[in-house]
Formats: C-alpha cells, structure tokens, sequence
C-alpha cells in the first residue's frame, strides 16, 4: 500500500524541527509567568506595560495551540501508520492527515519568517485604482474583495474605514484594517502594483483591457508607539459620509480625511456616526501611516517608502492577473505562477505570501 506520492516531503524530520521551536513545557511556564502579571492589580495601572502584557499572553497561547495540533497530529499519523502496518486499509486517512499536517507546517513556517518588530501587529491597507478608467476602478474593486475573502479564511476581523465609490462601477479608494497575528506581516507582501488582463466587461467590442491597482499596507500601531504628529502639519477635511463604508442617510459631514501636509500621506474615515470618533480613527491610522512610512526610510538599503509610489502603470507591476487569453497569475518577484485564478481572487494567498517571505529571507 502507497499511503504518500513521491513529492511528499519527509515530515518527521520538519515535524521534529516544528517541535523543537514550540517545546510545550517551556511555553507552558513562560504562560504562566505572563498570568501571574496579569492578575497584577498594578499593571493595569500602566496601559502601555499592560498591552505589551496581554500581547504576550495572546503570542503565548497561539504557540501552544499550535504545538498542541502539531503533536496531536503526527500522533494521530503514527497511529495510522500503525494501523496499516497490522493490514488496516487506511490509505485515504493517512493522504488526508498528510495533506492537513503540510498546511499546518506551511502556516509555522510562515509564521518562523515574521520576525520583524510590526510583523504581528493588525494591518491598515488602502488601494488605488490607476491607469484603466472605469476598468482599474473595478480592478480595484475586485482586489478589496480578494483581501476580504482572504482575511475570513485567515479568521481575522476587517473593518472597512473609508470607502469612495467610483462613478460607474468599482472604487475610487478604499481603506480597510485587518486584525489578527500577524496580519501586517503577512500582507507585507502585498504592497505595490497589480495587473490585471482581461476581455473588459464594459467594452462594447469585447476588446481586451490592461488594467492597474496600487495597495498600501502600514502596521496598525497603539499607545506603546510614539509618533510626534504637530497640529500645524494637519490639514483636517469633512465631508458627508456615504457608500459601503458609511450611512447612506447620514445628512451631516461626519467623514473625516486627514492629510499629513510634510508627507502628503492622507487618511480617511466614515464608518463611525460621529465626526470626533471618525477623526479619531483617522488620526490613528496616519500615525500608523507615518511610522511606516519612518520604517521605511530607515530601510533604505533596499527599498524605500517613495519606491512602493511608482506610477500605477506598466513597467511597475509587482504582480500580474491574465484572465485572457489564457488564466495565468505570476508574481514577478519570486516567479511563483498559479493557473488556479479564481481560487486566488477568492482570497486563497497563501502560496504567493509564503513565496514572498521565502524570497525576502533569502532562501
């Protein structure tokens, strides 16, 4: 009996690595280290130590979720193994166990390259629509979907801020923040120009159209992180509320747009009722926006916050989408290919963000 195919890897040897990084007892202890703070009376005293606290805790119980499962699951393969041993037809049992232990190893995998000081942090990310008119509009469009879909397979929350609809069909703009580990992180590799080709749904002729979007991504930063924002910078705009991301009948300018006048980064928000809690939501994501932007600059030995703001347009493409005449996504940096388009416009991402992290570790 064949329980595996030839490209199956040998997984003992990457399930002992995986369990030597997530040793249980150790998180155990250091677990119960972090309650011991937690139910400190004087550390809610501090915000910005008690935060730091609880994110710990929350970093702690998710490695040990995750070397619980791990166990769990190689254990549950040697039985089966076992099992097929004694002449059990188990064959499917042990191709599904296999199938389910690579994808959790793929997801620590991933999870070992987010080292960065705002690769857990939740995610703030804006897209642009560019050269194509009403097409890029729609392409645009069509990547927020492909962001929100892939953000409900990851379990994490997305709250639209800002949403500008476009005049005939898709977007204007859009901002949205992603909550969850590792969110900034894994979207890193999101950031640029994408292409899409396809026959356009609004010619008449049927002509094929290249199409253009940009997406901005920036760590959803809190109280812990000091950013020095002076008021004379501002320029602070209201206007009315509407579209998906505010209240269709809100008759007064509760919607917020922020513009950091030195940068020229701009922040919006129009999902709250209020004018004050929108302009507070907008004021934190340009202090998110900024460090950022800081981050960026201080890694300029390759890459800089001005190099992600090419023109939206050929040449600068990071990723591309051809729904005709053949169905092809590439990513031009790590040259991953998948023909699967519709699984990853319905926010399956997962190859193409491993692929990226691979590339940027240098493996």
């Amino acid at each position: 009996m064949k329980s595996s195919n030839a490209n199956t890897p040998p997984l003992k040897t990457s399930s002992e690595s995986y369990r030597s990084i997530f040793d249980a007892p150790s998180l155990r202890q250091k677990l119960s280290e972090v309650e011991k703070k937690v139910s400190d009376p004087n550390l809610w005293s501090n915000p910005e130590q008690s935060q730091q606290v609880m994110r710990e805790r929350k970093r702690l119980e998710a490695s040990l979720a995750t070397a619980t499962d791990l166990g769990r699951r190689s254990g549950d393969i040697a039985a089966y193994f076992e099992l097929a041993h004694e002449g059990e037809e188990v064959s499917g049992d042990i191709k599904r166990e296999l199938d389910q232990l690579r994808e959790l190893v793929d997801k620590i995998e991933t999870e070992t390259m987010l080292s960065g000081e705002s690769d857990a942090r939740n995610a703030i990310v804006t897209i642009h629509p560019g050269a194509g008119g009403t097409e890029s509009q729609d392409w645009a469009e069509m990547l927020m979907r492909m962001y929100l879909r892939w953000a409900e397979r990851q379990g994490f929350e997305a709250v639209l801020n800002d949403y500008q609809p476009a005049e005939e069909a898709g977007i204007k703009s859009a901002t949205f923040t992603v909550t969850g580990q590792y969110a900034y992180g894994l979207l890193t590799s999101e950031i640029g120009v994408h292409r899409l080709v396809r026959i356009s749904p609004f010619d008449q002729a049927q002509r094929r159209h290249t199409s253009f979007a940009s997406v901005f991504v920036s760590p959803e930063i809190d109280e812990t992180i000091q950013v020095d924002v002076k008021p004379e910078d501002l320029r602070v705009d209201t206007y009315r509320s509407g579209g998906r991301g505010g209240q269709h009948v809100n008759t007064t300018d509760s919607a917020v747009r922020i513009t950091h006048i030195p940068t020229g980064i701009v922040a919006s928000c129009q999902n709250e009722r209020s004018q004050h809690k929108n302009r507070e939501r907008a004021m934190k994501m340009l202090r998110s926006k900024l460090y950022e932007f800081e981050l960026e600059k201080k890694r300029a030995a390759t890459k800089k916050v001005e190099d992600a703001k090419l023109d939206i347009d050929f040449g600068s493409q990071i990723r591309s989408y051809v729904l005709h005449p053949y169905r092809l996504i590439k990513d031009h940096r790590t040259k991953l290919e998948v023909g699967d388009v519709d699984r990853v416009l319905d926010g399956d991402l997962g190859p193409f963000i491993r692929a990226f992290l691979l590339m940027r570790r240098g493996a």
